[in-house]
């Protein structure tokens, strides 16, 4: 049975996720990626986000933010674990790493409804 202090735990645990996705041009970011991850992997086959990568000008080629605004909010993504990112040379590439983030979600929600119910 969930203890009310473990409940509190998975909700820190989750913060920087409700933080991250609590805005709406790091949800657009995240559309963004997602759609490149998706139209090129239909081309290809199964998806692997990694291989889908953009870089910031091509983001903010595709938003309304500016390549400064763009970076920030990949920070903050970044450190939520909802994206990470691959490096070529110089340039820094953006791609989507859902599983870990979806487990601490998917396992606060379970243990919510076991605490409630």
């Amino acid at each position: 049975m969930t203890t009310a202090q473990e409940l509190k735990e998975r909700f820190h645990q989750c913060m920087p996720l409700f933080i991250a996705l609590g805005d709406e041009m790091r949800l657009s970011i995240i559309e963004v990626l997602t759609a490149e991850a998706m139209d090129r992997g239909r081309q290809a086959g199964p998806i692997i986000f990694e291989d889908h990568a953009l870089n910031v000008n091509e983001i903010t080629k595709r938003t309304s933010l500016s390549r400064p605004a763009i970076s920030h909010h990949l920070k903050i993504l970044k450190e939520a674990g909802i994206v990470d990112i691959r490096q070529e040379g110089t340039a820094n590439y953006y791609y989507l790493t859902l599983r870990e983030s979806n487990r601490k979600l998917m396992e606060l929600g379970y243990r919510l409804e076991e605490f409630i119910y």
